[in-house]
């Protein structure tokens, strides 16, 4: 682990067979959070600035909304 990076907040979810890492964390070059979804050992991982934070989680709560608005999938719909 580079000891220049402190960790802020962490916080994990799972979801169906996948596993989501939500890391806060901050270096010499501001902060920023690290995003990583864990599918049976495989990882990607994506980096969302802190100053785009905002626009990030508006974008996500458009995205929920719009899913409530769709209604409920089929069970069969769901990606594996």
């Amino acid at each position: 682990m580079d000891p220049s990076v402190r960790n802020i907040k962490s916080e994990k979810i799972d979801v169906e067979r996948k596993i989501f890492m939500f890391d806060l964390k901050e270096n010499d070059r501001g902060r920023f959070l690290r995003i990583t979804e864990d599918v049976r050992g495989r990882r990607d991982t994506i980096i969302v600035p802190a100053p785009g934070l905002e626009e990030f989680r508006r974008a996500l709560d458009s995205i929920i909304a719009a899913s409530r608005e769709a209604g409920p999938l089929p069970a069969s719909s769901f990606p594996s």
